[in-house]
């Protein structure tokens, strides 16, 4: 028989609000609008030393971290073909085809992807939280699953494994 562990964290206080559009269809943009994300995240290993996968406070603690910097801003895609962001200073200005939004710098976070689709934004946060977990405890997590909840049972869901 074998044996396989993960452990999953889906607390109350890992919720963020945050505003985005996306675009589908080649050509169809949709209206600026917000959502009351929750996140999830699994980690999956074997158990260590003190018998457990992954310490829960550390992840905790990153995760939190992650979250708290979505918090109410604008998440923008950097890495979109036809969605242009341009950031400033004071001001981020985005343009779309023939739409153009101006928003103040600080209530922006200008993301490494390509649309700002839950999927893309869990495969964010569960980069970010593999590399903040290895600062913080020098384990590096081969296997998680992060799972970003959009609109009350509509996950968007990332799996990363290091192979």
């Amino acid at each position: 028989m074998s044996e396989s562990f993960h452990v999953r964290l889906c607390k109350e206080q890992l919720v963020f609000s945050a505003a985005h559009f996306i675009t589908f269809g080649g050509n169809i943009c949709e209206r600026l609008h917000g959502h009351n994300y929750r996140v999830e995240v699994h980690v999956f290993g074997p158990l260590d030393d003190n018998q457990y996968v992954i310490d829960f406070i550390a992840m905790r603690d990153a995760l939190q971290a992650i979250v708290t910097e979505l918090d109410h801003h604008m998440l923008l895609p950097t890495e979109h073909s036809a969605i242009k962001v341009a950031a400033g200073k004071a001001e981020v200005a985005v343009t779309f085809e023939d739409r153009r939004w101006v928003f103040p710098r600080g209530d922006c976070v200008l993301l490494p992807v390509a649309n700002t689709t839950a999927e893309l934004v869990a495969r964010y946060i569960g980069k970010r939280l593999l590399d903040d977990v290895e600062q913080k405890t020098g384990q590096r997590i081969k296997r998680l699953r992060i799972a970003i909840d959009e609109n009350f049972g509509q996950w968007g869901v990332c799996e990363l494994i290091d192979e």
